[in-house]
């Protein structure tokens, strides 16, 4: 429930933040509409993909993650096969893009420029300081040994063609 506020806040507050100091930066951006046309568009295209990643891994953490009866959203098995072959955060690599989305949709470009990598920044420190921990702490020496093999982030073509696809049949991917 945190991490869902702490989202919140961020696409809020970064879209108020970004209107914002676009006021005091970038008033030519704001008075031109093809601008914003064109980055709407950017913007939808991006949370299309956003959409596609979060389903398509949530889909395979759903089958491949849990085993028993247990909550939504909750795993109890290491997933290292179809996107998790090629990253280890493959969702949070998706969610990484959200910011960007928001910022286009709301034509916001200190927003884009300034707030939305440093949302990402965040992301990042909070995938490092908390979710691998928490991993680490469930999953102990076999995470260890994914964490080896297999890196936190991939921009291979391949990884991202399938991240951000539509949902179908997952091909075997090998992490190099």
């Amino acid at each position: 429930m945190i991490r869902i506020l702490i989202w919140i806040f961020m696409l809020v507050g970064g879209s108020a933040a970004g209107i914002w100091l676009d006021t005091v930066l970038f008033k030519s951006w704001i008075m031109n509409p093809w601008l914003h046309v064109i980055g709407f568009i950017i913007g939808l295209i991006m949370l299309r993909s956003v959409i596609n990643c979060s389903r398509n891994t949530g889909r395979l953490l759903a089958s491949l993650g849990r085993e028993g009866n247990l909550p939504r959203l909750q795993t109890n098995k290491l997933v290292t096969e179809g996107y998790y072959a090629c990253m280890r955060h493959p969702m949070h690599f998706g969610l990484l893009l959200f910011p960007w989305a928001i910022a286009f949709i709301v034509g916001s470009l200190s927003f884009i420029l300034i707030i939305a990598p440093l949302e990402m920044l965040t992301m990042i420190i909070m995938i490092k300081l908390v979710e691998e921990p928490q991993t680490v702490k469930k999953f102990g020496d076999e995470y260890h040994r994914y964490c080896d093999q297999v890196p936190m982030f991939s921009f291979r073509p391949i990884c991202l063609k399938q991240l951000f696809g539509k949902s179908g049949p997952i091909e075997k991917l090998e992490s190099n």
